[in-house]
Order: C-alpha cells, then sequence, then structure tokens
C-alpha cells in the first residue's frame, strides 16, 4: 500500500512580499519518513523552511515551456512550530520592543518563561496580563521535564543564556498542539547534557513517528534543519539538501552519505588549496594594516606581551536567589587566549557581558580592564574601542537595523556602533572590502544585512569584529548558524588573528571541535558545585 502523503510539492516557487525566493521546488513528504533539510549559509534551505511554516508562500505557477503539472498540499496547514536561532533571536527583539524599564521604577524584567509557555495554553501575551490557572502546573508537565526548564520558568526571557532560551522555545512548541515541528540548528549553543537530552527526544519522536501507527500517536511530526552534517539522529531516513538557491539532492540518507563520501575525495585537493589561499591572503591583510595597531586607527593602542588586560577579584553577580558567579578571581593577560566553558546558565555569557559593560553589575564589583577599575572614570567608548565582540545579543542588536549594507556593518567595526552614522575613510572602506573579500562576500557589498541567512549575518559579525585587529576579541558561539565551509574558514581566521600577537582571544563555545590550538587555558564553570569555577591549562 502507498505510503500516505504528508506534504506534496510540484513544481511550485516560493515567494515572499516582494520577491521569488526560490524556484521549480518539487518534493514530497510521506508517513514512514523522518527528514533532513541541509545545505550551505545562503542556499535557500531557510526560505524552504520559511514556507513550510507559512511565512513565505508556496505559489503553484504553470511552466510554460512544458506545461508541467504545478500544485501544493500540507497535511499540516497553519499547524506548524519552528524553533531555531532565527526564532530566539525574534523572540529577544519582542521583549526589546515590550520593555518599560523607562516609565518604571525598576528594571522591566519582562515575561518570563511560564508567562510565555503558557501562551499557547490559555495564558494571555498582553503585559501584566494574570496567568492562567495550568500555569501554575508547569513543573509537573513531561515536556517541561524533557526540556530541562523547571528551574528557569520564573525568570525573564531576555536573563536566560541563549542555550535556555532555545529549550524554552522547544518546550512552548511541544505544548502547543502544532502538528509539524521544525527544529533548526537544534544542538547550537546547547551544553552536551542538553544535547543528549534533545538526541533522545527526537530519536524517541521519530521512533514513533516511523512506526505503522504514527498518526495516532498524538506526537508531532519532525523536520530537521542542520547546515553541517553531523550528530544527526540516527532514525533519520531522509535528505534534501539545498545549494546555491535550488534542491541538488533529495533521497535516503545511505545514498546522501555515499555522495558525500564522493565529494569529500573529489574536494580534497581543492579544500587544501582554498585553504592555503585563505590563510595567505589573511596574512597580506594582517601585515598591511597590523603595522597600524599602534595608532588610535586600529584597536586602540597595543598591549604589551603579558600586560594585564581583564581582573576580576572576588567578583559576584546574581538576581534574587539566583547566583551566577561567586567569588570569582581571575586575570587574563595579553598574549594569552581563553576558553571559557560550562553548562547552559553557568554564568558564561555573564562573564563577557560584565567585560563589554553589557552587564550593569560590572560598576559594583571589582572588575579592572586595561588596568583601571570600571566606573572610575572611563567612557563605555574607551573600553569598546580595544575589543571586538561576536555576540548572541550583538547579533539581536544588528537585526534591528538590518538595511544597514554588507560593507557598512563592517566598517562600523572601526566605530564599535550598531550600524554606521559617521563618514568612512578611505582606509576603512579598503580595509572592509579586503575583509568581506576574505570571507566570501567580494562584490556583495551593497546587499543588506538583514536580506542574509543567520549564518551568513553571524559570519559578517565575525568580519567586523576583526577588521580592526582588536586588543581583546570576545566570541560568544561564534559559529552559530555556520555552514562546514563557513565555519572551517572562520575558525582559520580566528586561530591566524589569536597568534598574530596583536590579539588575546575569549572564546565560549560547547563544540570541542572549535576549540583553537592557541587556547591554552581555559575557565571552567560548575554551577552546581563549590566553588563554582576553576582555572587550568589544556
Amino acid at each position: 500500500m502507498d505510503k500516505e502523503k504528508l506534504i506534496s510539492i510540484e513544481n511550485c516557487s516560493v515567494r515572499g512580499m516582494s520577491k521569488t525566493c526560490l524556484r521549480n521546488i518539487s518534493w514530497e513528504m510521506k508517513s514512514g519518513e523522518a527528514w533532513l533539510v541541509t545545505g550551505p549559509n545562503g542556499g535557500g534551505k531557510a526560505d524552504f523552511i520559511n514556507a513550510l511554516a507559512g511565512r513565505l508562500s508556496f505559489v503553484p505557477e504553470e511552466d510554460f515551456d512544458t506545461k508541467a503539472p504545478s500544485s501544493f498540499y500540507s497535511d499540516f496547514e497553519k499547524s506548524v512550530a519552528v524553533v531555531s536561532l532565527e526564532e530566539a533571536a525574534r523572540l529577544i527583539e519582542e521583549e526589546r520592543s515590550r520593555d518599560e524599564s523607562e516609565i518604571m521604577d525598576k528594571e522591566d524584567e519582562g515575561r518570563t518563561g511560564r508567562q510565555y509557555i503558557a501562551e499557547v495554553l490559555g495564558g494571555s501575551s498582553k503585559k501584566h496580563a494574570p496567568l492562567p490557572p495550568i500555569a501554575h502546573r508547569l513543573e509537573t508537565f513531561p515536556q517541561v521535564k524533557l526540556c530541562g526548564v523547571e528551574k528557569i520558568l520564573d525568570r525573564g526571557l531576555r536573563y536566560m543564556s541563549t542555550g535556555e532560551i532555545r529549550r524554552t522555545l522547544l518546550c512552548r512548541a511541544l505544548l502547543s498542539g502544532c502538528r509539524l515541528l521544525i527544529l533548526s540548528d537544534p544542538f547550537a549553543g546547547l551544553d552536551v547534557d542538553s544535547r543528549k537530552i534533545l538526541l533522545e527526544f527526537f530519536d524517541t519522536i521519530t521512533g514513533r513517528q516511523l512506526g505503522e501507527n504514527a498518526g495516532e500517536s498524538g506526537l508531532p511530526r519532525i523536520i530537521l534543519s542542520m547546515e553541517r552534517f553531523h550528530e544527526i539522529p540516527k532514525n533519520v531516513n531522509r535528505v534534501l539538501e539545498f545549494s546555491e538557491r535550488r534542491i541538488v539532492f533529495s533521497g535516503t540518507r545511505d545514498n546522501y552519505e555515499s555522495l558525500l563520501k564522493k565529494r569529500a575525495g573529489e574536494n580534497a585537493a581543492e579544500s587544501e588549496k582554498k585553504r592555503r589561499d585563505f590563510l595567505s591572503t589573511l596574512e597580506k591583510i594582517r601585515e598591511t594594516y597590523g603595522a597600524l595597531v599602534g595608532d588610535s586607527i586600529i584597536g586602540g593602542e597595543k598591549s604589551a606581551d603579558g600586560e594585564s588586560l581583564i581582573r576580576f577579584e572576588n567578583v559576584n553577580v546574581g538576581w534574587g536567589e539566583n547566583h551566577v558567579l561567586r567569588d570569582l578571581s581571575w586575570e587574563v593577560k595579553s598574549g594569552c587566549h581563553w576558553l571559557i566553558r560550562g553548562p547552559n546558565g553557568s554564568g558564561k555569557t555573564t562573564i563577557l557581558e560584565l567585560i563589554t559593560g553589557d552587564n550593569m553589575q560590572v560598576f559594583r564589583e571589582r572588575i579592572f580592564l586595561f588596568g583601571k577599575k570600571r566606573g572610575s572614570g572611563e567612557t563605555i567608548w574607551d573600553i569598546k574601542k580595544r575589543l571586538g565582540i561576536v555576540s548572541y545579543r550583538l547579533h539581536v542588536e544588528y537585526r534591528m537595523v538590518g538595511g544597514t549594507s554588507l560593507l557598512e556593518t563592517v566598517i562600523s567595526g572601526f566605530h564599535d556602533s550598531i550600524g554606521l552614522y559617521e563618514q568612512a575613510t578611505d582606509f576603512e572602506i579598503a580595509s572592509a572590502r579586503e575583509w568581506l573579500s576574505l570571507g566570501g562576500f567580494a562584490g556583495r557589498e551593497n546587499e543588506t544585512f538583514g536580506s542574509l541567512s543567520y549564518g551568513e549575518q553571524r559570519a559578517i559579525l565575525i568580519l567586523r569584529a576583526a577588521v580592526k585587529l582588536p586588543c581583546v576579541l570576545i566570541l560568544d558561539e561564534p559559529c552559530h548558524g555556520l555552514d562546514e565551509n563557513n565555519r572551517e574558514k572562520i575558525l582559520a581566521l580566528l586561530e591566524t588573528v589569536g597568534n598574530s600577537g596583536t590579539t588575546t582571544l575569549l572564546h565560549v563555545t560547547h563544540d570541542v571541535s572549535e576549540v583553537l590550538p592557541c587556547e591554552r587555558h581555559v575557565l571552567e564553570l560548575h554551577p552546581d558545585q563549590e566553588p563554582m569555577w576553576e582555572v587550568k591549562e589544556r
């Protein structure tokens, strides 16, 4: 008997309000299939996912040359939920737009995880609306336990780590009653334990999805979307790949793995040549512009080897009863690159935000930057001119000015601004063009930041952070959303910058494959132990 068709797309285009994003799309999803949607950044995968979710449209249209039939059918209609980095960023943008701190006599905490999840259980999304009775029982729900959010239900969304927000989104999606759940890059930003939980969850649901009585299980169907073909759950049995805004593969997992092996053999020599050319170009840029590090044009003042750049003395940070950091004493010296690691919610991002000044508790603690105690008269600009920053917070802020061109975005790294509000110098323009070319964006200088995929946006922000060869380069999960090719290029870039002698790296990542050889020092955070932190060598 034929398997039931759940989604059928035949010769359709994907359209937004003002443009056609993809053309000639044909694909089917049937019962008994668990699909992975993959492909490089900007290849069309994100538009396809947005069309499945109803944010873009599948538009049947006749091919007047062949008179090919054209149709679109989905068994899920509007019953689709998406959990992605894009969704997490969109949620934080929404929270910022609702912030009423300026008209309150205290900081507006915004919605808590409990309020946000309760919105799909009969609660209201209106500001200060009372919680429905069911919200007070969320701890008893298996979906809440599965996602591991019991302890953060009453924390404001804006105070959650990236991983905690992702788990909150997943929990809400599971409780929403939606019949199709799309998980886009689900492992990004999650610690080892959270990845294991999510992998087990995916295998459990897809295992039932592939069974004979899948339609009667009451569980949602799942489509997984990832840039990189790794950590793929065992029950995925079909792969759809996009590249250059078209489908380049649709078939079984076994056939796709065979194709990847064939590609690897064919591309090995070419990849090595690209890697050498990339490093050679990067070295030329560093030599050309690195001589200016001692001037005010790039990175502020150059630090002497071994100079104290950052020092924490018995630092304590928390909200209410929640202690994020306790008695943290730690020093970063010039030329000593640090890996900062620990589980979700352990305080990694908090440490970085204390350095950048995005956490106001910095002024009550003994924190020294470049030899001066924070709050002793320096301005935020005095600090940021010596920093390069790649973070989730910065990414969210830049998405809110998405009309900025790529050239202006990279140039803004010289000015530490969100957007560009000053006349760029000839030097800044030439340097930014070099970095864009290095990152694979040559000829795309006038495209807007908002028009790029999430992964491409992250690559641009890394170029923006590195452009001035800063004294300290702060990297909070820099490879989020990057495909394998861009990930390799960015890691090579960061390693070269780290070995340049001009920049000290502070790097947060959960992915052991992204740890750089130059990062010999480790700050390990242990939120459930005493002490809550440990310094060691790698």
